[in-house]
This record gives C-alpha cells, sequence and structure tokens, in this order.
C-alpha cells in the first residue's frame, strides 16, 4: 500500500527577515539615492521663484457713505432713495464680471509679458490669468464679504493689482449708478419740461386772447366817447370798470384800454404771470443738476487694508525636501531590490514549497 503526502506546491512568500536583511545589505546605495533625490528636491525648492500673494476682504459701505447719491431723492421728487445693498450689489456684480478681468488682462497682465509669452495662445495665457486673479466669497454665512487676492513674483506688484482692480471695480460701478441718476432725472425733467412748455403756451395764448377783448372794449369806449371811467358813488369800481371775463370792460375808458393793448403787445415774456410756473423751472433745473451733485461717494469698504506679503506661499521648501525624501526612499528601495535580485550571490527573498512523497 503507497500512501502519498503533500505539502503546497507553487506558492512563493516573502520572508520578512530576509526582505530587512537584503535591504540593509544595500543600505549605501538606498541612503545614496535618497540623499541626492533629496538634494534635488531642496535645489529644485531653491531654484524656484517665489510667488507671493497679496489679498483683502471687501465688505458692503455705510449708510453715510452712500449718503450723497440720495440727495434730493425723495417722494415728492418721484425719486426713490438708493440702500446699502442696492449700492453693494452694483459694486460686487462689477467687481465679479468677466469683462472686468478681460479688461484687466488686456490691460495690465498682456503687458507684463514677454513678446514670447505673448505669441502663445490666448485662452491659456487668460486661464493662468484667471489662476493669478481670483475674487470670491469668502464663505457662505457671509454673502456680502468678498475675497480679493492676486498671485505675483513681485509682492510689491501684488498689492498694486489688488488696489487697481478693486478700484476699476468701483469706477465702473459709480459710472452705472450715475448713468441710473442720470437717465432718471432726464426722464423727470423732460416731464417738467413739457409741462413748462405747455404753459407758456397757455399763458401767450391768454396774453392774445386778452388784447382781443380789450380792442373789442376799446371800439364800444370810442364809440360811446367814454375816454375815462366813470366815478359813480355807492358802487364798486370793479363792478363798474369790470374785468376781462366780464362785459363792461369798455368801462375803464379808451385812454386805459390803449394803454394796457399796449403794454401786451410789448410783453416780452409771459413768465411772470404764469401761475407755478416758477416751481416747474426750480424743479427742473434740481433734476438737470441731480447728477453734479454726487460727491464723495463709497460703493464699498476694504476690512483693513492690502498688506505687503512677507512670506511667499510658493514653493513651501519644507514640503519640497520631505517629498524629496519620501521619493529617495521608495526609489532607493527598488534600486536595492533590483540589484539584490540581479546579483549573483543576493538573498533569495522567495522560498518554494516542495512535495514530498512517503511510502
Amino acid at each position: 500500500m503507497q500512501e502519498t503526502s503533500s505539502l503546497p506546491t507553487g506558492t512563493d512568500e516573502i520572508d520578512l527577515k530576509v526582505l530587512v536583511l537584503a535591504l540593509w545589505r544595500q543600505r549605501f546605495v538606498i541612503v545614496a539615492i535618497a540623499v541626492v533625490v533629496t538634494i534635488l528636491a531642496v535645489l529644485f525648492a531653491f531654484v524656484s521663484k517665489p510667488i507671493y500673494e497679496a489679498k483683502v476682504s471687501i465688505i458692503p459701505p455705510t449708510q453715510n457713505d452712500i449718503a450723497n447719491y440720495n440727495y434730493g431723492r425723495t417722494v415728492e421728487n418721484e425719486l426713490t432713495p438708493y440702500t446699502v445693498k442696492e449700492v453693494y450689489s452694483v459694486f460686487t456684480r462689477n467687481l465679479t464680471a468677466e469683462s472686468l478681468k478681460h479688461e484687466f488682462f488686456n490691460s495690465y497682465y498682456l503687458p507684463s509679458l514677454t513678446e514670447s509669452e505673448r505669441s502663445g495662445s490666448q485662452d491659456k495665457l487668460y486661464a493662468e490669468f484667471s489662476k493669478l486673479l481670483m475674487v470670491s466669497l469668502v464663505s457662505k454665512e457671509s454673502s456680502d464679504r468678498y475675497m480679493v487676492a492676486v498671485q505675483d513674483e513681485s509682492a510689491e506688484k501684488g498689492v498694486e493689482l489688488v488696489n487697481k482692480y478693486i478700484e476699476r471695480a468701483s469706477e465702473l460701478a459709480k459710472k452705472e449708478i450715475k448713468n441710473d441718476i442720470r437717465s432718471e432725472a432726464q426722464v423727470l425733467a423732460r416731464n417738467i419740461h413739457q409741462q413748462i412748455a405747455s404753459l407758456r403756451d397757455v399763458g401767450l395764448k391768454d396774453r392774445e386772447d386778452s388784447i382781443i377783448k380789450l380792442r373789442e372794449a376799446l371800439m364800444v369806449a370810442e364809440a360811446i366817447g367814454l375816454e375815462r371811467p366813470p366815478i359813480i358813488s355807492g358802487s364798486s369800481t370793479v363792478e363798474v370798470a369790470g374785468n376781462l371775463d366780464g362785459q363792461l370792460i369798455y368801462m375803464r375808458g379808451t385812454k386805459a384800454l390803449k394803454a394796457e393793448i399796449e403794454n401786451l403787445e410789448s410783453r416780452s415774456s409771459d413768465d411772470p404771470f404764469i401761475k407755478k410756473l416758477r416751481t416747474l423751472q426750480t424743479r427742473y433745473d434740481f433734476y438737470n443738476s441731480l447728477e453734479s451733485s454726487i460727491l464723495d461717494v463709497k460703493v464699498y469698504r476694504t476690512d483693513g487694508v492690502v498688506e505687503l506679503p512677507d512670506s511667499p506661499i510658493k514653493p513651501l521648501k519644507s514640503l519640497y525636501v520631505l517629498i524629496g525624501l519620501m521619493v529617495g526612499l521608495i526609489f532607493g528601495v527598488l534600486v536595492a531590490l533590483i540589484k539584490n535580485h540581479l546579483s549573483s550571490d543576493g538573498i533569495r527573498l522567495f522560498g518554494r514549497g516542495t512535495g514530498a512523497k512517503s511510502v
């Protein structure tokens, strides 16, 4: 009778002790490679140009900052006052607009590049610029607080670009609001001007009508030979002489009627005799001068000032050294294992199980 017992065959297992021994034999190789890679990482960290970041937080203006926008904006003047939220929303819309970024890209970024750098793809250059200039909300909880940051090799230039970018957004916001105020005031001024023109037309027609009435009264007075108004005791002069709406105008007499007709015909303007005209002219002048009365307005505030950064954000030298050390060790271990495997007297890391037969 023959019995066969077998151990697992065809299995390769790494002996940890053997692995450590193999690595120990190649320790100088591992250390040498780790040192070289770390030195290269250090050199790269020190050779790389430092990148500085200038940034500042933007917050809404105060009611006092926008006070001049609300000059004369009352219900009586048919103008609704501006709120801080409305003014700040115009500013933030311009601050985050792609049009402003493109303007800054063409005005500041492209001129700072060399001729060879500008010859590349404009889309690629703009994508790089967008990474350097960032406008974002500080947090979802603070929906009215924005952060403007610029990364540049020059700390001074970064601060300058941040200030210029914010100021340009402010200029565009002020211009937009000023245009809105001008348009609104022009519409109201045109309405007032039309009312003034209508009143003047009515005043001219009234004067022409008065002259016609007075001429007819003069004909009556001349027909009856009435040169001066009669004096009748016990009666009011107004009742006897009458007025332009009455029937006794001729009772004023020819002298008075001729003088009044001559005065009306030589009158250069009817403005002093038109009711409410001066009030409308005052309102018209107010609307026309409304735009020029807007002075010293702020559409935003900065939470602090744009400080000159004293340390770069890139490259992080300590991180580069750590990564270089880790990569060097890993690469050194791989080289050591390969070298051990290829060497004729290398330590075998794998042991193969063999089958045994017994009778």
